[in-house]
């Protein structure tokens, strides 16, 4: 296939008031350049829209009619990133008859990993059929449903991307991509054939709730807090014995699976260190399961900007850690690049899950494709 111009969209479930927005040039296998990208504001309207639907989903919890909040928030959120779309591709010179496809993630509202006593399911806002109609152009979205229906986790997609990244920096097994975003998610691949994703415990997600529920802002920004708080370490390792923690994978997780709750009781800076030292903790245990331990992790997603994360990491996870900034990647683009990638791949019907990162039992394609 020619490569083409292709759109992804993210949001992540820390809800930070952003559209991700990147372009990309690809075949689904390569990656050709590189094109704009913008962290785009939504009306405060939506994000106190979308907090509402998360509340809602957990009371839900895949049972009964959905809330219907849900309507409400897929139509706001679809029409709000269509003009994101749209305003991007203007600022970068270009028109929309020129994008290929535009990969919709959609905001995921619940999300439960398959377990040996349940099935799984999950839950993305976002109308694919309606930005098709507002965009005029391919769309690809729904991406994990069908790996959950074939008995996959639906988590974590971007290994296939991240593969792509390792592979044009030389991947050798010695070295792994790391996302913190609300849950952190980690693939390792040894530049031949095996390729390795799960997520890896709590990001960024409990930090984010501690801090704003003592109205001291949406996050820990800079790390401040966590770096003059005391880690209450025997309490970290009864948290440490938690058994996803060592359960094998593959594994996925909900954003809530690990609350701020792990906390209670604590002053602002010990507890807002006790989960930043949690979540550093949890990368290391996810890297004993590796195939192999890499040295270095490659770290994306807003985590990166939090030095006493990346340096609890290095201390408690026993691997050196540096932004993929340093490497001429886009840390906070990586994951809208990669549901651009997969849109691509899903118009071509070739794999975007695999057995060793979302469980089905062979690779799969995915996504719904609407135009």
């Amino acid at each position: 296939m020619t490569p083409i111009w292709s759109v992804g969209l993210m949001t992540g479930t820390v809800l930070d008031g952003n559209i991700d927005v990147a372009l990309l040039k690809t075949d689904g296998e390569r990656i050709e350049a590189f094109g704009a990208f913008a962290l785009v504001p939504y009306p405060e309207a939506i994000r106190a829209m979308l907090e509402e639907a998360q509340h809602a989903a957990r009371s839900w919890n895949f049972e009964g009619p959905e809330p219907a909040i849900f309507a409400k928030a897929e139509d706001a959120l679809t029409r709000a990133q269509s003009a994101a779309v749209q305003q991007v591709v203007a600022q970068a010179g270009m028109t929309m008859a020129q994008i290929g496809v535009v990969g919709f993630h959609g905001q995921t509202v619940l999300h439960r990993g398959r377990q040996p006593d349940r099935p799984g399911d999950t839950r993305q806002l976002g109308d694919g059929a309606l930005m098709h109609a507002l965009l005029g152009v391919k769309v690809v979205y729904d991406f994990r449903t069908a790996d959950i229906r074939a008995g996959g986790q639906g988590a974590p997609l971007a290994a296939i991307y991240h593969a792509a990244l390792l592979g044009a920096a030389g991947a050798r097994g010695d070295s792994a991509i790391l996302n913190l975003g609300g849950v952190g998610n980690i693939t390792w691949w040894d530049g031949k054939s095996d390729l390795v994703a799960f997520d890896t415990g709590p990001a960024n997600a409990p930090i984010n709730d501690f801090v704003k529920a003592r109205g001291l802002g949406d996050m820990d920004r800079d790390g401040a807090l966590a770096a003059r708080g005391r880690v209450d370490e025997a309490r970290l390792a009864r948290l440490l014995d938690h058994p996803y923690l060592t359960a094998l994978y593959p594994k996925s997780l909900d954003r809530f699976d690990f609350t701020a709750a792990m906390a209670d009781g604590l002053g602002a800076e010990d507890g807002a260190a006790l989960l930043t030292a949690f979540s550093a903790a949890c990368v290391g245990r996810a890297l004993d399961l590796l195939p192999q331990r890499p040295q270095t992790l490659f770290v994306s997603g807003g985590g990166r900007r939090n030095p006493t994360l990346m340096a609890m990491l290095e201390q408690r996870a026993g691997v050196s850690a540096v932004s993929a900034d340093t490497l001429g990647w886009r840390g906070d683009a990586v994951e809208a690049e990669c549901f651009a990638f997969l849109a691509v791949r899903a118009l071509r019907g070739i794999p975007i899950s695999f057995p060793a990162t979302t469980g089905v039992s062979q690779p799969m394609a995915g996504g719904r494709v609407a135009g």
